[in-house]
């Protein structure tokens, strides 16, 4: 009877568990699809300045986030079908791309930029490397049309999903009909690029003090370095203040990429780029605009005696950082609390079958 009473008790336990998972796997997996979208309660942490992104008009719903992510991972949105948003925005590499240092696309084509890493997007206002796109629902345009990354034409692809009866079904319980628009289909991705919010890192939990939770000396020491040296332009707690800069990284010729001044078309942005967050940067690899670093010790290299000099050089590196080897270990360490594990193993975010 007691045996039999364990086993029981077991089972329930591996049941409950079970469905705890499943909970937590499915927590943006839409319920009633016949009845009106789910509102979806987007939790962001205390202290954490409102996003700049505008709910209104595009309110987060289960639904619309679960097309989003179908969407995401979908490789029909490219024009050969071989190219989705996921398969360059690898989520183990926060959202960048790991083995390329440069972004690739239908028929093998190689872009001029490494891919960014996508997370607390809803803070930006301006995106990709140069700012080119000011508004969070347009940015997925740009590479789903770029002739080097998906090259697909958005009237034609408009046209497909409307001919695909499950995104037909997806649409409607998104969005309350079956229409297909590009309107739809941007905030449907937006809304799931929205939920990708990364501030669970063990910097974090010592921010918050956390109980049990400490930087180590060395971690410690590190977090001191980077206030002196690096937290002008990555401010904390974003680790970026969304600015342009030009950090002295040497021109490639071959890739005759001129920053900003392609969007400003002023000779006063010649060279910069944007402060990337280094939220996640031990696990994003390659660094740099043009991603020609592998290495967080070759960036420190950059900074210490690599810096090029040119007109528009940010004076913050004029002189270079000077970073001896005892700190630099220092700073690895600290720059690896702000990796954040949960939200690089979320499975909401994580790439689902698509049939």
């Amino acid at each position: 009877m007691k045996a039999f009473y364990f086993i029981t008790l077991f089972c329930l336990v591996l049941i409950l568990a079970a469905s705890e998972a499943c909970g937590r796997k499915d927590s943006v997996t839409p319920g009633n699809e016949d009845g009106p979208p789910e509102p979806y309660n987007l939790e962001l942490p205390p202290g954490i300045p409102a996003p700049a992104y505008d709910f209104s008009k595009n309110p987060l719903t289960k639904q619309g986030i679960a097309l989003g992510r179908h969407l995401f991972y979908d490789p029909k949105l490219s024009r050969d079908s071989s190219i989705s948003c996921g398969f360059c925005h690898q989520q183990f590499a926060a959202f960048g791309h790991y083995d390329h240092a440069l972004a690739h696309g239908i028929e093998g084509r190689i872009g001029i930029r490494t891919v960014p890493t996508l997370f607390n997007l809803i803070w930006q206002k301006e995106f990709m490397w140069d700012g080119g796109v000011n508004n969070l629902e347009i940015q997925p345009l740009t590479p789903i049309t770029d002739a080097n990354e998906m090259g697909e034409d958005l009237v034609r692809l408009i046209q497909r999903l409307q001919g695909d009866a499950k995104y037909r079904k997806m649409f409607k319980a998104a969005f309350g009909s079956e229409e297909v628009t590009s309107q739809r289909l941007f905030r449907a991705l937006t809304q799931f690029m929205a939920i990708m919010v990364s501030f669970q890192s063990k910097y974090d939990s010592v921010m918050r003090k956390a109980p049990g939770v400490a930087f180590t000396a060395e971690e410690q020491a590190g977090y001191t370095i980077f206030q002196q040296k690096c937290a002008a332009c990555h401010k904390e707690p974003f680790f970026t203040d969304f600015t342009y800069r030009n950090n002295g990284l040497p021109y490639l010729p071959a890739l005759n990429d001129v920053g900003r001044m392609k969007i400003t078309n002023s000779t006063g942005d010649y060279l910069k780029f944007k402060v990337p967050s280094l939220r996640n940067v031990l696990k994003s690899s390659p660094y740099m605009h043009d991603g020609r670093y592998f290495d967080i010790y070759q960036v420190f290299a950059l900074y210490d005696h690599g810096i090029a000099q040119s007109g528009t050089l940010d004076p913050l590196v004029k002189n270079g950082i000077r970073l001896p080897e005892q700190e630099q270990r220092a700073l690895y360490m600290f720059l690896n609390t702000l990796t954040d594990p949960g939200f690089i193993n979320n499975q909401s975010l994580s790439e689902i079958l698509i049939e």
